[in-house]
This record gives structure tokens, sequence and C-alpha cells, in this order.
């Protein structure tokens, strides 16, 4: 089944057509009307340029004016493998079908709203026949009636016509017409992105991330490495200045010869504080007794750190590299996988 947008949106061409497999696009003048296009001409040709193949309207009141007017945009620079012309089905409608296919010109009789109009398109030999479902549905019909009928009446009899089901109004429109064995298509851009939505969908591939991501993200990728540090001379009131900055609830304190000390956490702070002792803020770290922080490799996976995390219930771990501390991995940082 071919697929069309209907539009006249450049914006909305442009993001469509990217996706490849667009058959083309459908316009009327309503949509240049709101759009407000005054240079219709102008219009035509650039849309002609951003899709494979671009059904756009020819009127007229009698079928030489129709025709007169498809040759019209003919010189104007389209190409006619390239251009489907949009006729309101008539009497006039279907003898200047007749005229332009007999010319090898592609024509697209619309406006259809009963088998008999369709029937004397497919005897004209248009290239489509345009039912508007939404149109009839709004106005009572069985418009998915019409448009099996239509399809019927071609494979009974072997007109060569695409029947195009348009006037689609959501998604459940698109399945009626994959349903009913449409040859044709056309949906609006706001009703084509939604046909690749599901919500069961939505979460097998955000399960598929979230996993992938714990088996591929390591400790290096998340490491915080600034503002972490500090030496051991320093003071409790350093510390929280540095936590402070870096919005961490740790700080990783080393010797001088660059081993760590231990680390202190915004617990161990309050700790202190809950003391009463009124130069707790003016320790040195050196005064403090040493610990030993739950630490991981640089190299260990995110499933193993998110891990380390549920089970030992700590809120920071410190990453090393050949036995030297590199950073700190905040909870913070990994609670979406947790």
């Amino acid at each position: 089944m071919e697929l069309y947008l209907d539009s006249i949106k450049i914006e909305e061409v442009r993001e469509a057509n990217k996706l490849g497999y667009l058959t083309g696009l459908t316009t009327t003048p309503t949509f240049m009307h709101r759009e407000g296009i005054k240079d219709v001409d102008a219009a035509i040709l650039n849309l002609s340029k951003l899709v494979p193949i671009l059904q756009v309207e020819a009127l007229g009141n009698t079928a030489e004016e129709i025709v007169k007017e498809a040759e019209r945009l003919l010189s104007l620079g389209l190409n006619k493998e390239k251009v489907v012309f949009k006729i309101p089905i008539s009497l006039e409608g279907t003898k200047a079908c007749k005229m332009l296919t007999d010319n090898g010109i592609k024509v697209n009789l619309h406006l259809v709203y009963t088998l008999q109009q369709a029937y004397l398109a497919f005897c004209a030999g248009a290239t489509y026949v345009c039912i508007l479902v939404g149109r009839l549905q709004d106005q009572g019909h069985d418009a998915l009636a019409l448009v099996e009928q239509c399809i019927k009446a071609v494979e009974k009899y072997n007109y060569k016509t695409k029947i195009m089901f348009s006037s689609v109004r959501n998604v459940e429109h698109v399945r009626n017409a994959i349903n009913l064995g449409a040859h044709t298509v056309t949906v609006p851009w706001n009703i084509l992105k939604q046909l690749s939505q599901n919500h069961f969908t939505e979460l097998g591939i955000q399960q598929f991330v979230e996993h992938t991501e714990l088996l591929t993200i390591k400790a290096m990728d998340l490491v915080i490495s600034e503002n972490v540090f500090l030496n051991y001379n320093s003071t409790v009131l350093d510390g929280l200045m540095l936590m402070t900055n870096s919005k961490l609830g740790a700080a990783i304190i080393l010797n001088d010869k660059g081993e760590m000390h231990r680390i202190f956490t915004d617990g161990d702070l309050r700790r202190l504080l809950k003391t009463g002792n009124s130069t707790a803020l003016h320790k040195k770290f050196s005064e403090l007794e040493s610990n030993s922080p739950v630490s991981v490799d640089i190299n260990t996976t995110l499933s193993d750190i998110v891990s380390l995390f549920k089970t030992k219930e700590v809120d920071n771990l410190v990453i090393v590299e050949n036995d030297k501390p590199r950073g700190l991995i905040d909870i913070q940082d990994v609670l979406k996988w947790i």
C-alpha cells in the first residue's frame, strides 16, 4: 500500500520525507489557503522538489479548461512522471481525466462519495480514485463500505485505478485502510508520527536500553574526579565547603603520599556536629580515624555498581585505578537504574 503525506507545510514535508519511504505528497487548495500562501505556483514548484511524487489540483469548468490548467502547471517545470493532477469528479472531470491519461499524465479523481462516481473514474482511466473517509463518516455514511466496494470493483473488472483512502482522522483509519486492502493511503503528519507508537513497545525499548546500559556503561563513564579530593591536613570546614561546591555528599581524603586516608561524608559531618564540640569544624582530617570506604575498580560495570549500592546501602562509591583513588560515584547519578 502506497503511503502519502497529506500536508502543505514545508517543515512537515521535509521531516516526513526524511523517512525515506513516502510515495509522495497530496495537497489541496484548502491547505494552501489555511497557510496563507499567496504564490501558489511557487509553492507547488518548491514542494515538487522535496518529494518523489506530488499530487496537486487542476481546476476548470470544462474538460478543456482542466487540461489547459494541467498543461500550464507542467510548463512551470513540473516533471510529468512525478506529478498527479487531482480533479474533482464530474462528467467534465472524467472527460479531462481521459484526455490527460491518454497522454500519459497521471490523474486522481477525488471528492468521490459513491460507487457510481468511482465507476466513471475507473472508465476514464483514473490513476487514483480518492475516497474521503473522514468526511463521509462525519455525514453519517458508511465510508469503509464504500472503500471496500471500490476495491472489489477494481479487482473484479481488472481496472488499473488505485483506491486512495483519504481524510484520515486517526490511526484507526490507517488500520482500516490496511485491512480493507486500499492501494494508497494519505495521512496527516500528526497521525503518521503516531503509527509507530505503542505503550508496550516503548516499555520494551526502555527496558532494552536500560539493560544495555547496565552491561556497557562502566565506572570510568560515571566517575566524578573534580572537587572530590582533599589533603588530610585540611579541616572539616574545608570538607564542608568542598562538598557544597561539588554538590556531592562526600569527599576523598588523601595523605601526603596521595593514598586514601578515608572518605568523609555528610553523615560524618552531622555526627561530628552532634558532639557539640565548638572546634569540630576546625579539626584536621588527620585527627580523624581512617576508614575503608566501599571501592570499585574503574572498569566495573554499571550493573555491579548498582548491585553494590543496593547491598552495601551506601550513598557513594570510591572509584580506584591501579589501587589509587580516581573519584566518586554518587548514588544520585545512578538512581534511574536502581
